[in-house]
């Protein structure tokens, strides 16, 4: 086409050099002949003019390896749907920097259109009306369809405010599940088909994983998220009061309770013979399973794919354990992940290209896909029902452990999930404290009652800057 349109200017310029050299005058052209030969050269010109560029829609987010793959996938395919739009993806660091810098840049007016920001700083967000763009507002506005009931609630009800009006758009859904390798199992002795169930069969476990010869028997990854959040999720106990910050933002930490206290304090003693293994915040802990040094693992569900590709041996899956004399439980578990906030001052194309490419993100087929490649939670019921009757499931046993684990039951106040502020700073004082007690250096007690009184100041100086 390029070649084409080059061709087409030549000519066109050929065409007016002729006229003008041959210096016609009127007794030569008839008017109709004069018309005729203007709207040639007109249309010669249109059809060599380049066609418009797409609109560039920024899109910040925080996801590396294969998940970073998969997100550039979903972005190219979108794109190549239409050509109005190009959704451009930049990876920019961890969650906590990925949001940092999406602060900073709208402070400097250089902000993206679409920032990806972990559920843990939904509070956060919400407080910064001037700056979002809430997504039930921007779909409205560019008329694309959105249909909040078709998402699963336990994924929407995060990101909606009181009144059920969604204000970020669900993306990566995930819940912590559990992780084994059955090779090692079967050397220790262990039933390489049945998944441990309880914290005593974990204790059990990675005992006889440990006397095999294992460098760890378990450990786990975001350490605050599993040992705290979805550990007092799936034990129906309060993280916080105010229904762990739903009902209000004057909510208080409660995790310095007599349960959770316990379960510090075993894993605590579990770390003194390698047991349990801890191995640092974040992802710190995925490659030291892949990798084959510990024999159980508890992290992500969205993980899967990494594990996958980097694990030398057969691995099985089970739901979060829970300790079996705590009446009601299991409960659930609830999400972490992220999603996607849209930023305001930005031109109004962008925003039309946005909303499609949500609308693109919500369709079915799209929403399996993505499910079924990485791991994350499909975010619609369509998107599910879809994947079942595919028979991904059935294929792939083990992969519908967290939808179940996370609609175990119907969720209670203590296990919808947390609306905190500050809670990026609120979980980073909880893992002090808890690498604290792995280290031998305070109580199980002792870590808990100070990442309570740590976590409330940041509560409340939250709930004055936000009045």
């Amino acid at each position: 086409m390029a070649q084409a349109g080059g061709a087409q200017r030549r000519r066109i310029d050929w065409d007016m050099r002729n006229l003008i050299s041959r210096n016609f005058t009127l007794r030569d052209f008839t008017l109709r002949d004069f018309i005729l030969m203007v709207l040639a050269v007109l249309a010669a010109a249109v059809y060599a003019a380049p066609a418009l560029a797409a609109t560039d829609v920024i899109w910040w987010h925080a996801m590396a390896g294969e998940l970073g793959r998969q997100l550039e996938k979903l972005a190219t395919d979108f794109n190549a749907t239409q050509s109005d739009y190009r959704i451009v993806p930049i990876y920019k660091g961890s969650y906590t920097e990925t949001t940092t810098a999406a602060i900073f840049a709208f402070r400097s007016q250089t902000q993206p259109a679409i920032v990806q920001v972990n559920e843990i700083a939904t509070a956060t967000m919400m407080a910064a009306k001037g700056a979002i763009y809430p997504v039930h507002e921007l779909m409205r506005d560019a008329r694309e369809t959105f249909v909040p009931s078709a998402y699963l609630p336990a994924v929407a009800g995060y990101y909606t405010d009181l009144a059920g009006n969604m204000l970020s758009f669900p993306f990566n859904a995930s819940t912590p599940i559990l992780y084994y390798n059955k090779q090692m199992f079967r050397a220790a002795g262990l039933d390489p088909e049945a998944a441990p169930k309880t914290w005593p069969e974990i204790g059990t476990a990675a005992q006889r994983l440990r006397a095999y010869g294992m460098a760890c028997g378990f450990t786990t990854s975001w350490p605050s998220w599993v040992n705290v959040e979805n550990f007092s999720a799936l034990h129906n106990i309060p993280v916080a009061t105010r229904a762990n910050g739903l009902g209000g933002l004057d909510a208080f930490l409660t995790i310095n309770n007599p349960l959770e206290i316990k379960h510090i304090g075993q894993l605590a003693a579990w770390q003194k013979t390698k047991v349990f293994d801890y191995s640092g915040r974040d992802t710190r802990a995925e490659p030291r399973f892949q990798r084959g040094e510990c024999g159980i693992f508890i992290g992500s569900s969205a993980t899967r794919a990494d594990i996958l590709k980097n694990s030398k041996f057969e691995v099985g899956y089970g739901m979060m354990p829970y300790w079996p004399d705590v009446a009601g439980a299991p409960q659930n578990s609830i999400i972490g992940g992220a999603t996607l906030w849209v930023l305001r001052d930005r031109p109004a194309e962008e925003y039309k290209g946005v909303a499609k490419f949500f609308a693109y993100l919500s369709r079915p087929d799209v929403q399996a896909a993505w499910h079924q490649a990485t791991g994350y939670l499909p975010i619609t019921r369509a998107a599910y029902e879809l994947t079942r009757t595919q028979g991904f499931y059935d294929r792939n046993p083990g992969t519908a452990i967290s939808i179940e684990q996370l609609t175990l039951k119907p969720p209670t106040d203590n296990s919808r999930g947390l609306r905190l502020g500050s809670f990026t700073l609120i979980r980073d004082a909880i893992e002090d404290e808890l690498e604290q007690a792995f280290a031998g250096k305070k109580t199980a007690q002792q870590a808990l009652d100070a990442a309570t009184e740590r976590g409330n100041r940041f509560l409340r100086q939250f709930e004055r800057a936000n009045p």
